[in-house]
């Protein structure tokens, strides 16, 4: 038997947001990021979707390690880098770049005595002070990397903290920061993660770092997905199983939270937070049912969601519902989660999502 809650994804939209990446950088080399199972639409899958990218982005090494077996040979960048001494042959042996952003992974990277060059990223931390080297310290960092016999070609990157608000100045600062530190080595440089993209055309440098905006969510405040030229690539979709009425003053669901304040009609959808739809999300959002919206009430339980069909005379068992994706903006939903739409995505589970590869 199969489950009436599937979670969608729609591969025309992957590579329509792809060619938006284009059309915005079209100078730049595209890395597209498909770190924690390609924000949870399936790593592989995305990977092969998105072929003509000219490289890859994960976060940790397994993640790249299952690229390579499962067929991908374009360039795969390690965002995390490594942390243990025999990481450097592993990223040798897949052919993995890592991105060396601290002291410890320098002097790893250093001391391996393979002979075999490993492409390296350099980090600097340009301002959000999360992970990279200090401006001051970047030159003494390169001269290491450059008389070391295990490293191949050495590019640079940075990450920015506020990006998605185009007022802020802490962007401008930090692509200002990262070019006077960068200036005179002549390397490849990658600073704009999808706002910068969007959002900070000075920042494209030689590789852009698409991530958000390539499974169709607005990476940018204010501004959604669909005013940015975005499609949305996973519909979280399942179906009304039930409608019943009920009379003013009955309660609906665990707790006893929601009383009816009428006789009124209740729906019930096969969905819940084992699928990854955020219980937080109880009497907080509405859903899409048979094309029409519809408010959560009750809780979101493991299994199943109530809805108020009050209104919707026409709405029936058999009817398709859409909790986001087409038609239901994921940063609506997650604005009603008090989260971001990486969230929701990443945290679809196995049972809707299935075989991710």
């Amino acid at each position: 038997m199969t489950s009436c809650t599937v979670a969608r994804i729609n591969h025309d939209a992957l590579k329509h947001n792809l060619a938006r990446v284009r059309g915005l950088a079209p100078k730049s080399k595209v890395m597209s990021v498909v770190k924690a199972e390609g924000y949870g639409h399936g790593a592989l899958q995305t990977a092969r979707t998105l072929a003509d990218s000219d490289g890859f982005a994960v976060a940790r090494m397994g993640e790249g390690v299952s690229l390579r077996k499962g067929g991908v040979d374009a360039p795969i960048i390690v965002l995390s880098g490594f942390f243990y001494r025999d990481d450097p042959a592993i990223c040798r042996q897949y052919q993995l770049q890592p991105v060396i952003h601290c002291a410890h992974q320098l002097q790893l990277v250093c001391q391996d005595k393979g002979r075999d060059p490993v492409d390296v990223w350099l980090k600097v931390d340009s301002g959000m002070h999360r992970a990279g080297f200090d401006p001051d310290d970047v030159e003494e960092a390169l001269r290491a990397l450059r008389v070391t016999p295990g490293v191949g070609k050495i590019s640079l990157m940075t990450h920015f903290s506020s990006a998605d608000d185009l007022d802020d100045t802490a962007t401008g600062q930090q692509i200002e920061c990262f070019n006077a530190t960068v200036k005179g080595f002549k390397l490849e440089c990658s600073l704009a993660n999808s706002a910068g993209v969007m959002g900070w055309p000075e920042s494209h440098a030689e590789w852009v770092r698409p991530g958000l905006m390539l499974y169709g969510a607005s990476p940018l405040k204010g501004q959604s997905a669909e005013e940015l030229g975005l499609r949305p690539v996973m519909t979280l979709e399942s179906t009304l199983i039930d409608r019943r009425e009920f009379n003013r003053g009955e309660s609906v669901g665990y707790g006893k939270t929601w009383q009816c304040p009428e006789a009124m009609p209740i729906g019930l959808i096969e969905c819940g937070y084992g699928d990854g739809y955020p219980r937080v999300l109880s009497q907080q959002a509405e859903v899409l049912v048979g094309g029409h919206r519809a408010k959560i009430i009750g809780r979101v339980s493991m299994d199943m969601i109530s809805i108020d069909l009050r209104g919707l005379p026409e709405v029936s068992a058999g009817d398709p519902v859409i909790l986001w994706g087409e038609g239901l903006p994921i940063e609506e939903i997650a604005a009603a989660a008090g989260t971001i739409s990486y969230e929701l995505m990443t945290k679809v589970t196995t049972r809707v999502m299935g075989d991710r590869g």
